[in-house]
């Protein structure tokens, strides 16, 4: 059984929260396993719960257009979310649930091995980096992670709320997928 196998069949048959209890799917990834430029969310919604992939929703689509827009694609990237089960009402993941979860995300990071993370939100700022920086703040700035470039930025949702971060996400987006490519 290959790493990436092992690492499926642990998450398809974990029950170490509760979110196990309520999930349609576990949402592992979407994307290429040897891309340089990883994604990661905070936690799949509804739609991604259906569907079993993470970012397929509204957000998910503004985010696609925006990669598209740069000429990147699906198959030039790797994306995840810091837990693999929706949380109920599309809440923010508990202190809780990013710990039951976050043994996998480290394993689809080392597996991946990519040079640069882009964390879309302050969900995945607080549970990978462990900051309390809030994302306006820390968004656009570079960061580590076990020695790969971080670049934290508005999660898409945020720019269904607020299109005036559209042009930053863009930006930072766009910064990292440069360093990625070097």
């Amino acid at each position: 059984m290959s790493d990436w196998d092992l690492l499926e069949k642990e998450c398809y048959e974990c029950v170490k929260c509760k979110l196990h209890q309520t999930r349609k799917n576990v949402v592992i990834e979407r994307g290429n396993r040897e891309a340089d430029l990883m994604l990661i969310g905070e936690a799949p919604g509804a739609n991604e719960d259906e569907l079993g992939k993470p970012f397929v929703g509204q957000a998910g689509k503004l985010l696609d257009m925006a990669l598209y827009s740069m000429g990147i694609y699906e198959k030039d990237v790797y994306i995840c979310n810091i837990v693999k089960c929706r949380p109920p009402n599309n809440q923010n993941p508990t202190e809780e649930e990013a710990a039951s979860c976050i043994s996998y995300l480290e394993r689809q990071i080392s597996l991946v091995n990519p040079k640069v993370i882009v964390l879309l939100g302050s969900v995945a700022l607080k549970y990978l980096i462990r900051s309390e920086l809030s994302i306006t703040k820390a968004r656009g700035t570079w960061l580590a992670y076990n020695k790969i470039d971080v670049m934290p930025t508005f999660h898409p949702a945020a720019l269904l709320r607020d299109e005036s971060k559209k042009t930053m996400m863009w930006k930072d987006i766009k910064k990292a997928w440069i360093r990625a490519q070097e």
